[in-house]
């Protein structure tokens, strides 16, 4: 148990690096987005591997809302830039 959620932690900090390290603004957004949906699935597994759904339920709304309101928010970043 411990070793899958150390092994998606660090798959997780492949992305923060690419974020940190890039100037470009999609890049960033597509990090980020990258970071939400790992995290969603880790808790997805946390979920599984305690048998409790409460918190199953929380990491489906944070894998469906989460994104969506990323890729808004880049909707409106492209929006600024090109006016």
């Amino acid at each position: 148990m411990t070793l899958v959620l150390i092994a998606m932690i660090l798959a997780l900090l492949i992305p923060m690096c690419e974020a940190w390290k890039d100037e470009d603004i999609w890049q960033t957004m597509l990090a980020f987005a990258s970071i939400a949906t790992k995290t969603s699935v880790m808790i997805l597994v946390v979920s599984v591997l305690r048998d409790d759904w409460m918190i199953g339920v929380v990491g489906v709304i944070i894998l469906s809302v989460g994104n969506a309101a990323l890729m808004l928010l880049a909707h409106v970043i492209k929006r600024l830039s090109e006016a």
